[in-house]
Formats: structure tokens, sequence, C-alpha cells
């Protein structure tokens, strides 16, 4: 059971790592306009060497921002709850902490599959006609690294829990 929650809690913490660092950087798509390379990512694009804010108010953006930065609370609501899944309280017997943490990693999951959705639709769709030559870049590959990452970290700590009732006797609780 607590190498799950181990192997859970190292996928969780690098996949929130992934998440931060693929929202900060600005690699999320390269392309070349005007005979000279340029990159954007979430928050700023860059030209000729020179970067800028995203202020305009895209709500394509707008959701994928949100719905990282949601990703990433969730996941590291799902670490707090999966580091405290290592000690045992009697005062929480009634509240499973790796199940927690397992339902968190899941949520986190789902909301980096909306963000990168909806960048990748609307990239394809719309930016990538407008760019000739564009490619995705290794941000937006962080996205989907991140994905996978807490994807895991919540199968680990759905076992550990799986494990956990199996011992306790009966199975799970209904």
């Amino acid at each position: 059971m607590h190498s799950f929650m181990g192997g859970g809690l190292f996928c969780a913490m690098v996949g929130n790592i992934l998440l931060v660092v693929s929202m900060a950087t600005d690699y999320w798509m390269q392309y070349r306009l005007s005979g000279s390379f340029a990159h954007q990512g979430l928050w700023r694009y860059c030209m000729s060497g020179k970067c800028y804010m995203q202020t305009d108010s895209i709500a394509y953006w707008n959701a994928t921002r949100a719905f990282m930065i949601m990703s990433g609370m969730s996941c590291f609501a799902g670490i707090i709850a999966g580091i405290l899944s290592f000690a045992h309280f009697s005062a929480f017997e009634r509240f499973n902490r790796s199940f927690a943490a397992g339902i968190m990693f899941f949520i986190s999951t789902l909301f980096v599959l909306l963000a990168m959705a909806i960048y990748t639709g609307v990239t394809v769709n719309f930016l990538g006609k407008r760019f000739g030559d564009w490619r995705f870049s290794w941000s937006y590959i962080l996205g989907w690294v991140a994905l996978l990452m807490t994807f895991f970290a919540g199968i680990f700590y759905m076992c550990a829990y799986r494990m956990h009732e199996c011992r306790r006797g009966g199975g799970p609780t209904r």
C-alpha cells in the first residue's frame, strides 16, 4: 500500500512541477512570422527577441489558462492529501485520504485534458491556418506529459485505497 502511495506521490509531484513549468513558459507554439521565428505561451508571445504580454482577452486563452491553473491547484491539494494519507489519525477514520488524493489527481487530469484539448483545437483549426509554418513546442508537450503523470498518480492512489480496503476486510465500502 505504501509503495503505491509513494509512486503516486512521486508522479503527482513531477506532474505538478510539469504543470507549473508548462504554464509559465512561452513555448506552446512556434511559428515563422514576417521571415523571423516567433513563439508564444499562455501569457506572452515573443517576436524578434522581444517578448510581449498577451493582453487580448481571447476566450480560448482564458479557458486554457483557467483550466491549467485549476489543474495545478487540484494536483497540489491531492499532494497534500497524499502526504496526509501516510499518517493514521483516528479522527479521520471515515475519511480515507488516499481515496481523496486519487480523486483530486483525477480531477487535475480532467482539467489539464480540457485545457490541452481547447488549446489544440483552436490552434489547429484557426492559428495553424493563419501561420503556414508552425508547430507545437516543448511547453505544450510538457502539458501532455503532466496529464499522464497526474493520471498515473490517481491510479496509484486508487490502488492504495483498494489495498487498504481489502486489508480492512470485506472489500470497499459502498
